[in-house]
């Protein structure tokens, strides 16, 4: 039986995540990872979790366990709202901020239509541009067909770890402006700031235009697949539309949970130790880069974020080298995996929040034998 003439013809453009493809095979524990993007297990508030969910079922009853609205809780919207200075009908909750991607891309992309992006850029966002055939042009090469939007991560960008400055975003929006294209802001990061100041969103910049894509993965737990969009309300009303057809609704008790969390301060407490771990953690990786890497290798340095860049010398390719180090015992993503093109083979990301400090060095001093010894 041939399976395959039951497919679409969207299932060619699927695009396969090589961070997932490493999940299925290697126990994490094994080895030294610093490829996936997983927040620290121990930034998790398990207590306020247990306290919470008592707090949830007593408060709201069996509504918690019910269906809810596609917008989200009126509650989880109200204290998003009150927290980022936007009225109430301009938020919209997803199911992840990956939905957040998705729902945008699916709802003004026709197959052939351009997405602007950087160079390199999110993984799951590529797969999800790829999947929907959308031409897929970088903002140093954008070429003369008009875009449908362009997609940034403008703060601690993944998986560069760098920050767009004011400039970059104004001379993005008066492009926009000029080009008439939409912005779709992707910030699960912006709250994880280890130094320097704030730069003004996209959003505060050009709300008639831009899509502002929120997480509570990075600041709460990823588990409860939660994340938000703020936009102006014709393009939230389709994307309210497009939603009833994907999920119904975002998890409603995960919604109350998450309402409670950050509506009662919790989450800034939190957020508070969780800096404080990350930014200790970015430090040491620096330091152990600095000590461990041999001459000829660079490395971006973050004032955020979960991840940090690095460049080989020309003439390696870390796809190839891929194999061999975690044979050693160590795992990286690939740099090409971020780029539209597949190009610069010779760069990979690393992520500094999972691996616990203490295995750190380790894990460093490996990565850099696997590299001299290539």
């Amino acid at each position: 039986m041939n399976y395959g003439d039951f497919f679409s013809e969207d299932v060619g453009a699927f695009m396969r995540s090589p961070v997932r493809e490493i999940f299925k095979k290697v126990d994490l524990a094994s080895i030294y990872s610093f490829a996936g993007g997983y927040p620290d297990a121990s930034t998790f508030p398990l207590d306020e979790v247990r306290s919470l969910s008592a707090r949830v079922l007593e408060k709201y009853g069996a509504k918690a366990l019910q269906y809810g609205a596609t917008q989200g809780v009126p509650e989880l919207r109200e204290v998003i709202a009150k927290r980022y200075g936007v009225p109430v009908e301009n938020v919209q909750i997803t199911t992840s901020s990956q939905q957040g991607i998705d729902v945008c891309t699916r709802v003004f992309v026709n197959p052939g239509d351009v997405i602007l992006t950087t160079a390199p850029t999110y993984l799951g966002a590529l797969q999800s541009f790829k999947s929907y055939r959308a031409e897929i042009r970088t903002l140093d090469n954008p070429g003369g067909k008009k875009p449908k939007f362009c997609y940034v991560i403008p703060d601690f960008q993944n998986p560069s770890g760098e920050t767009m400055s004011l400039e970059q975003r104004e001379n993005l929006v008066a492009l926009a402006r000029e080009r008439d294209f939409l912005i779709v802001e992707d910030s699960p990061y912006r709250e994880l700031r280890y130094s320097g100041e704030p730069v003004p969103t996209l959003y505060s910049l050009a709300p008639e235009r831009t899509l502002h894509l929120g997480s509570f993965s990075k600041i709460f737990a990823p588990g409860f697949r939660l994340g938000w969009i703020l936009g102006p309300g014709p393009l939230l009303e389709q994307i309210y539309v497009c939603k009833q057809s994907l999920d119904l609704c975002p998890p409603v008790f995960d919604q109350y949970m998450a309402a409670e969390f950050m509506g009662s301060g919790a989450l800034d407490a939190n957020l508070q130790k969780s800096i404080a771990l990350y930014r200790a953690k970015r430090d040491k990786m620096l330091s152990l880069l600095e000590k461990y890497m041999p001459e000829g290798v660079s490395w971006t340095h973050p004032e955020g974020g979960l991840f940090l860049f690095l460049t080989l010398p020309d003439g390696f390719d870390t796809v190839a080298l891929y194999d061999r180090a975690l044979s050693a015992g160590v795992a990286y993503v690939a740099g090409s995996f971020f780029y539209p093109d597949g190009s610069h083979r010779n760069t990979m990301r690393m992520n500094f929040s999972f691996l616990d400090a203490s295995r750190m060095e380790a894990g460093v001093q490996l990565l850099a034998e696997v590299i001299k010894n290539h």
